[in-house]
């Protein structure tokens, strides 16, 4: 065969193996790949962190080797970057587990009644399968498994709770309450209680063969706004074992290339195909932004909706990629409750370049919580927390000791760029001198909450600045 033929048929083949795996016509690509961009954005951002914190040991977001715990004994702070919409009254703990061989044991030792603790059990699609803790256990301790899709052993007699996942990789995020500054010692001694360990290990029996190594892909700047999503979802759909519930969805993800542990390349395929994926996650982006305008910010959908177990969700991809991109890896609303402040009461864009703000509740209607609540301030242009000079990212209910109350009892906070008058120093939250965002977090929410007994204050800016 001469070399131009061998040419023409290798051509051939790439062009035949392009439509083998992309199946859809650019008309029908365009509708699925909007559906399989909502569908795999959470996945994809779980992965970012899953590769910084236990992968990529030269990472400044590295926290510990699979299966075992990682402490960060401080509150995060603007220089912190692993994931967006960080929580800063909460110093984290880190469990990536890796379940394919064996179940996980987490141990949890007895904490102050009075301290405030969870361990958020998440899996691989950023669903909220199970939680420890103050709320779901109490502050007594005990040793809980963690067991993987395909675990059929028996349960240890001396083991307080069984715990399934869905995924071969789970995320385990604890978190503990933070006083303040001279809190922090208490803080890593509770820390050093938390321990873990693979079933075998804590039963002391001879462990399981080790799972197969995994060639973990690099991330790469825009893998989660162009067709390159596609890729690293195939590459974690295979920890994660189709459910009955999402048969028929794979399949028509199958049509443009999308299967569980398959390669996914661009390069494969036509010009008019990487069009229509590119087309559809812009259509997804643009159905996002409509509902986070009509419906975040006005506050008619809530962060409860956006996070907690699958039942929960009820299969709801838009709702699960607005927690992903608005703040992953939230707590489900019998948890926490997550106020998002995104515009004033006038509707527009919250911009301290252009307005302060104030923030006021009356008397008597500070926000119900039976442990804490919290506002955060955050740069709207990278999610992050705020650099400013007093190193002070959040109001909390702790601090209402040293903040300034009205005259008439209630409290009014200044979120602004520059320094309010002395006085008023103490309720200061410092602002970007540019677009911002607050969150509004109550940790074990009361019912008037989520009843809408009670309301929302808005966020009230004043007048222009000359």
């Amino acid at each position: 065969m001469t070399n131009r033929l061998l040419l023409t048929a290798l051509s051939l083949a790439l062009s035949t193996s392009a439509w083998a795996d992309f199946t859809a016509t650019p008309e029908d690509a365009r509708g699925i790949a909007k559906e399989a961009y909502l569908y795999g954005f959470p996945v994809v951002e779980m992965y970012k962190t899953l590769y910084s914190q236990a992968v990529d040991t030269k990472s400044a977001n590295f926290k510990a080797p699979f299966n075992r715990i990682g402490n960060t004994a401080k509150a995060f702070t603007a220089k912190d970057t692993a994931f967006v919409t960080p929580n800063a009254d909460t110093p984290y703990s880190f469990v990536w587990m890796d379940l394919r061989a064996e179940p996980v044991v987490l141990t949890l030792p007895p904490i102050d009644e009075h301290r405030y603790y969870s361990v958020q059990l998440i899996d691989a699609y950023t669903q909220n399968f199970a939680y420890l803790g103050t709320r779901s256990t109490g502050n007594n301790g005990g040793h809980f498994m963690v067991a993987g899709p395909n675990w059929q052993g028996q349960q240890p007699v001396k083991m307080d709770r069984l715990l399934r996942s869905e995924t071969d990789i789970a995320y385990a995020l604890y978190r503990t309450q933070l006083f303040d500054e001279k809190d922090l010692a208490q803080v890593k001694k509770i820390q050093k209680g938390y321990k873990v360990e693979t079933l075998s290990h804590y039963v002391k029996q001879k462990a399981p063969p080790a799972a197969p190594k995994v060639a973990w892909p690099k991330p790469t700047p825009t893998m989660s706004d162009t067709p390159d999503l596609f890729r690293y979802l195939n590459f974690m759909l295979a920890f994660a074992p189709a459910q009955d519930a999402e048969k028929d969805l794979l399949a028509r993800f199958k049509t443009i290339g999308i299967e569980a542990g398959e390669p996914f390349n661009l390069h494969d395929f036509t010009a008019e195909q990487r069009q229509a994926l590119e087309d559809g996650i812009s259509d997804a982006k643009a159905e996002f932004a409509r509902f986070k305008k009509d419906k975040v910010d006005t506050h008619e959908v809530t962060s409860g909706d956006f996070y907690g177990t699958r039942d929960h969700l009820k299969g709801n991809y838009l709702y699960r990629y607005a927690g992903a991109n608005l703040g992953i890896f939230g707590n489900s609303a019998e948890e926490a409750n997550y106020i998002g402040y995104f515009v004033d009461k006038d509707g527009k864009p919250l911009d301290a370049s252009k307005h302060d703000y104030t923030l006021h509740f009356d008397k008597g209607a500070l926000p119900p919580a039976d442990a804490f609540w919290s506002l955060t301030m955050y740069d709207s242009k990278n999610k992050l927390l705020v650099t400013n000079p007093l190193n002070r990212y959040l109001i909390n209910s702790r601090m209402l000791p040293d903040l300034k109350l009205d005259t008439d009892g209630g409290l009014t906070l200044y979120l602004q760029n520059s320094a309010p008058a002395k006085d008023l120093q103490s309720n200061w939250l410092p602002a970007p001198e540019g677009p911002f965002y607050g969150v509004l977090r109550l940790y074990l929410p009361k019912p008037e909450v989520t009843s809408g007994q009670w309301q929302i204050p808005p966020l009230n800016p004043v007048p222009a600045k000359p």
